[in-house]
């Protein structure tokens, strides 16, 4: 699951100050790349650099923990440049969070040219680690992180988003294909098809000490390296080029194995589309004339690229019958999904467009990207305060072209009970004046759900408050939010409301409304002493929601203060209802009768 977002936090400043801090977890490691490293073209072999990139990352693990770790998973990786021989590899890693017998580990992947002086980002990758049981038995629980910089902060509040996608991703492609979602590919349609069969790469490896750990268990980078070396032979079948590795999709390890196992490694091509091709590879260890166990499986995307550096096209595959067939159309579920982990994942927060369509195949990565967002808005720390009235305090965050804003105040309601409040929209009209209707659309599990709201008009180039909706040329806007909601994953997390647009087929703009966009907005809300809480408010605002707080921005208006104390207000009266009776109250909090997951899951994507 690599994250590109992450870079936008990365301002010179920053670095600067947080470089004089060294995070205890932090391992270093540089490897001047050797012709021994290298592949035909000279460049740096993937094998060899997961190798570096496990080795490292198992250090600062075990830093960490006091005792030895394996590798447990690794997110996705994409390979976004090539290194040649006689340039540096710098390789750096660090916990990021520590959960209770497990932890995830980020590596960052840079190389150097000597000669040069020049430095570029290679990849990126997130790996989960766990201890090895001790000699009872027991798991070892591991000691917390604690995050002192601001991107410290970040990345370790973002963990527990990412741990919450690798737990249902096994899930996502079965879905995927039960929901018939994915239009099936009739391989037969394509003439001049190389048969999948002539790919098919099988490879033994016998596990010597050079290729164990410290533990005396087959080291795993060592496991991928010789599986993207099968994997490669199998693309190279299949184009007859040498083939460029561009990603790892995110694998788990089964089992362990020791030295002395017979390794069996098996490739082949799953399916080839135009500018690339996906290659399953699938590991197996077996001890003389033991059975084989599964050690790991993991699929991988090549491509060949011409004199220029551009991809080629490729031949297309012909499957197998029954097994092949079911490979064929799991590669085309899978290329989807790496097309939305990549889009909505990896890309940048100030790209646009800001709405993406919503469908339930992307939805977990979506409410990703949603709280993360959201998370690392509230992790920075160089908020000014703009405007403050009694208790309540209105802060400014600039970011290049993008402006953000923060109302903030304590509330004498427990954390827990303004979540549970705050977290249904529906209710938001009754204390926001800039909610003049919020309908729930659709219910997508029991932390997501779609609403469409309804604000007041703003008058084409008016700066100030919002006009009503009789005023004359004045259109209401109104926005599709994606909601999503998370409870505290460890001590001292906020809980989180995290708002963003998106669009759905069933809900197209129309001329009564101004269809206006939400990038990223919504609420935390922390435990503060004597059972309260600090409610923050959160918006990066777009031109659609700039004009209802430009004023306040300027201190010629003060409605931040009286939509907060209304919100207070709200709390306060409703803190001591049961929840029984607050669900009584909530006429709209239902699902319509529109079925939006049945049309959605039917509509051919």
């Amino acid at each position: 699951m690599t994250s590109r977002v992450f870079g936008d936090l990365e301002d010179e400043e920053e670095e600067e100050e947080e470089e004089e801090r060294i995070n205890p977890t932090e391992v270093k490691m540089s490897q001047i790349v050797m012709p021994c490293h290298s592949n035909h073209r000279q460049e740096l072999s993937a094998g060899q650099l997961l190798k570096w990139m496990d080795s490292t990352a198992c250090l600062s693990a075990e830093r960490h923990a006091g005792s030895p770790c394996v590798t447990a998973s690794i997110d996705d990786i994409y390979f976004e440049h090539t290194i040649s021989v006689g340039q540096v590899v710098n390789i750096r890693a660090k916990v990021n969070r520590a959960f209770n017998t497990s932890m995830e580990v980020g590596v960052q992947v840079s190389c150097e040219d000597l000669f040069t002086d020049r430095h570029w980002r290679v990849c990126q990758a997130y790996a989960t680690f766990v201890t090895q049981r001790t000699s009872t038995g027991q798991k070892v629980t591991l000691k917390p992180i604690v995050p002192h910089s601001q991107k410290e902060q970040v990345e370790y509040s973002v963990a527990a988003e990412r741990r919450r996608v690798r737990m249902v991703h096994d899930d996502i492609i079965k879905d995927l294909l039960s929901s018939g979602s994915i239009q099936q590919a009739d391989s037969s349609v394509v003439s001049n098809k190389v048969a999948a069969e002539k790919t098919k790469v099988e490879s033994v490896e016998l596990v010597l000490p050079p290729h164990a750990n410290h533990q005396v268990n087959t080291f795993g980078g060592q496991i991928m390296a010789w599986m993207v070396n099968v994997a490669t032979i199998a693309a190279s079948r299949l184009c007859q080029a040498h083939p460029t590795l561009r990603t790892i999709d995110m694998f788990t390890f089964r089992g362990p194995s020791q030295v002395g196992d017979r390794l069996l490694m098996r490739a082949i091509v799953n399916n080839a589309f135009k500018n690339s091709m996906e290659v399953g590879v699938r590991a197996e260890a077996y001890h003389e004339e033991g059975p084989n166990r599964h050690i790991n499986s993991a699929f991988m995307t090549f491509e060949v690229l011409d004199d220029h550096g551009k991809p080629c096209t490729l031949p297309r595959i012909r499957p197998e019958p029954l097994e092949g067939e079911r490979r064929f159309q799991e590669a085309i579920a899978r290329k989807k999904i790496r097309l939305d982990r990549k889009y909505i994942i990896s890309r940048k927060q100030a790209e646009v467009p800001l709405s993406v369509p919503w469908n339930p195949s992307n939805q977990v990565y979506l409410s990703y990207n949603n709280v993360s967002a959201l998370k690392m808005l509230s992790a920075r720390n160089n908020w000014r305060l703009s405007s403050e009235k009694d208790t309540v305090r209105l802060y400014t965050l600039e970011q290049k072209s993008m402006l953000s804003f923060r109302v903030e105040a304590e509330v004498d309601v427990p954390a827990d009970r303004a979540f549970y409040l705050l977290a249904e929209l529906s209710d938001r009209p009754s204390w926001d004046s800039h909610y003049k209707k919020c309908e729930r659309i659709h219910r997508v599990d029991d932390d997501d759900f779609l609403y469409r709201v309804v604000t007041p008009s703003v008058p084409p180039g008016a700066v100030g408050s919002p006009t009503s909706a009789n005023s004359p040329g004045g259109i209401l806007q109104d926005f599709i939010l994606l909601a999503s909601r998370r409870k505290p994953c460890g001590s001292g997390d906020p809980y989180v409301i995290a708002l963003r647009s998106v669009t759905l087929p069933t809900h197209p703009p129309t001329e009564r409304f101004n269809r206006g966009e939400v990038l990223c907005a919504g609420f935390t809300i922390l435990e503060t002493k004597q059972n309260k809480s600090l409610i923050s408010y959160y918006n990066q605002a777009s031109p659609e929601v700039l004009p209802y707080i430009s004023t306040d921005i300027a201190g010629l208006s003060s409605s931040f203060y009286h939509t907060f104390c209304s919100c207070s207000q709200y709390l306060t009266r409703r803190r001591l209802q049961s929840d029984s009776e607050v669900q009584d109250d909530r006429h709209q909090a239902s699902d319509g009768p529109t079925g939006l997951s049945e049309t959605l899951n039917s509509t051919q994507l």
